[in-house]
């Protein structure tokens, strides 16, 4: 009988397939649709800091808007906190107590004191798990590659040690020695590495001559980077590697595995193909593996990973180099 679980961050899930943050993953009604689709874990929306921030100072700009017109209003007003994250946490909280599979929390923060109070607060709604969330863009000149890594190292570190559930790690691509950087995340106690974040980038729209924040999915090849990594990560680091990006089709799904993936998570597939892709995929990858007489997906996975692979330069310079000694042997597919 063919067998789908595998594990995440340590955590039993039924199948490789992650549901992604996104908005629908946050209401009940998707959850309960992707949940009934067979997908093995859903991550939360993400609470980011700036919602956390906004929704503090709009309150505390509402509370003492009127201070100075009398003596006596300065006291009036209660003890209040605003409520944004406190709904926030309210609605983990439901959609664990309402859902039979995992779910992880995710959280994007830039203060290393925000990292450490949500954690703990995430934590203690009973998910399953918690994704961080990186993505920082230093718009100041004198800020170095190693102060920005190392904020986020120490930040990570602090978090793991605050919280008793598995910690995983969403990444951007853009950091100068990446496989440097999560070998030290890895060390610092990462139970898995989400690779890679999808970036929301600015656009321009020529005749108003406004910005633009149109939507971006991925598209069918973005799936390619998230392979590299895995394939030259499977069996190098502790943690588990979540692919991410383009995995809107059973051959990258499999392609990633192969290359050493533990899982995927899918949010642009979600949206362009439907909820239904789901169960269509995991159908094709059981029939897949049948085909080659894997009974489950340890099997396979990592087969192709760069530590396993008769021709590992594949996942180097060496392709590059390869591409232009032997141009006829790299024809453009469209893949």
């Amino acid at each position: 009988m063919t067998d789908l679980k595998t594990k995440y961050m340590g955590i039993d899930v039924k199948n490789p397939i992650i549901a992604g943050a996104s908005s629908l993953t946050s209401h009940m009604s998707s959850i309960h649709k992707l949940e009934d689709a067979g997908v093995g874990a859903i991550v939360i929306k993400s609470l980011f800091e700036e919602q956390i921030q906004l929704e503090s100072y709009k309150m505390k700009e509402d509370l003492h808007k009127d201070d100075d017109l009398y003596g006596e209003m300065l006291t009036i007003f209660p003890e209040l906190e605003h409520s944004g994250p406190d709904d926030h946490l309210h609605w983990l909280r439901k959609a664990k107590e309402e859902t039979s599979i995992p779910i992880i929390a995710s959280l994007n923060a830039i203060n290393r004191q925000t990292w450490i109070d949500y954690a703990k607060k995430m934590e203690e709604t009973g998910v399953d798990g918690l994704e961080l969330n990186f993505y920082r863009l230093p718009v100041e000149f004198d800020v170095d590659a190693r102060t920005v890594e190392k904020e986020q190292l120490d930040a990570v570190t602090e978090v793991v040690q605050s919280v008793n559930i598995p910690v995983s790690v969403k990444l951007s691509p853009y950091y100068s020695s990446p496989l440097y950087f999560i070998k030290q995340l890895d060390n610092s106690g990462v139970k898995g590495f989400v690779l890679f974040n999808r970036l929301f980038q600015p656009s321009i729209h020529i005749d108003r001559e406004e910005n633009d924040y149109s939507l971006n999915l991925s598209n069918s090849n973005d799936y390619r980077l998230a392979l590299r990594f895995a394939g030259l990560l499977h069996g190098q680091i502790d943690a588990s590697v979540c692919a991410s990006n383009g995995v809107n089709s059973t051959e990258s799904l499999i392609k990633v595995l192969l290359a050493g993936a533990d899982v995927v998570q899918m949010v642009s597939a979600l949206y362009s193909h439907s909820i239904v892709i789901v169960p269509k995929m995991l159908g094709e990858l059981k029939e897949w593996m049948g085909d080659k007489n894997y009974k489950s997906v340890k099997d396979f996975q990592g087969k192709l990973s760069y530590a396993n692979n008769s021709k590992p330069e594949i996942y180097t310079r060496a392709q590059y180099a390869r591409a232009l000694l032997h141009p006829e042997k790299y024809i453009l597919t469209g893949e």
